[in-house]
């Protein structure tokens, strides 16, 4: 499991070398795989080609689809601004654009018709969360967390903004029997001795380790809990 790429094409290029996947390997990415770094659109694009790579949706994706998917596909760069004034998606895009979205968007209308809507159909099938039983452990994967959380709560109760745009409180535990891993919240700010590590305490698993602002692209394998740094 890795997260929050944020365009960093290289690293994760480096990543899945030093992972040298199989068939019969699952690598799943907890969103954030655009925005703030250059290339997300090409990771995205590499993603799509592969069928043992699963991605779970971020707030960063769930902003650029609905800025998007509401656009002419054939919009150019100069008719850009006229469409999204006449639409009422204004906001969503100044939100995403405060975000760090110009990098995607322009990495975006570089592609043709046919690559464009191969992108928004494939972040709209990206998962909310997964769950997982692995040699007798148990894992929820989300990227952001669950706003309102309940323990007694179903998952599928919680709403996109629910889960996408939560910042766990990293002390409490939130499940006594499962580890939850979440990735949206680099683990400098979690615990500044973990800048560039992954944070594993309380059954949180935290592996957004800030690879956009300089510091490692983490990944962890479930199996066995073996940590991966780029």
């Amino acid at each position: 499991v890795m997260s929050d790429l944020h365009g960093c094409y290289e690293k994760y290029a480096r990543m899945l070398e030093i992972l040298k996947l199989n068939n019969h390997d699952l690598l799943y990415v907890l969103g954030d795989v655009i925005d703030r770094g250059n290339w997300g659109i090409s990771i995205l694009m590499d993603m799509m080609k592969r069928d043992n790579i699963i991605p779970i949706l971020g707030n960063h994706e769930y902003m650029a689809y609905q800025v998007l998917r509401c656009l002419n596909a054939n919009v150019t760069k100069e008719d850009l601004h006229r469409q999204l004034m006449d639409t009422d998606n204004l906001p969503a895009y100044h939100l995403w654009m405060m975000n760090g979205g110009h990098t995607t968007l322009q990495e975006f209308l570089a592609l043709d018709y046919q690559k464009r809507k191969q992108i928004l159909e494939y972040i709209g099938n990206f998962d909310l969360f997964e769950e997982l039983e692995i040699a007798g452990r148990f894992f929820i994967l989300v990227h952001g967390g669950f706003t309102g959380f309940d323990c007694k709560k179903d998952l599928y109760d919680y709403s996109i903004d629910d889960l996408v745009w939560a910042r766990c409180i990293y002390t409490k535990q939130y499940f006594p029997d499962k580890y939850l891993v979440t990735g949206h919240t680099p683990t400098f700010m979690i615990d500044e001795q973990c800048g560039g590590k992954i944070y594993q305490k309380h059954r949180h698993i935290a592996i957004d380790c800030g690879a956009v602002y300089g510091k490692n692209l983490g990944c962890i394998c479930l199996d066995n809990m073996e940590e991966y740094y780029v």
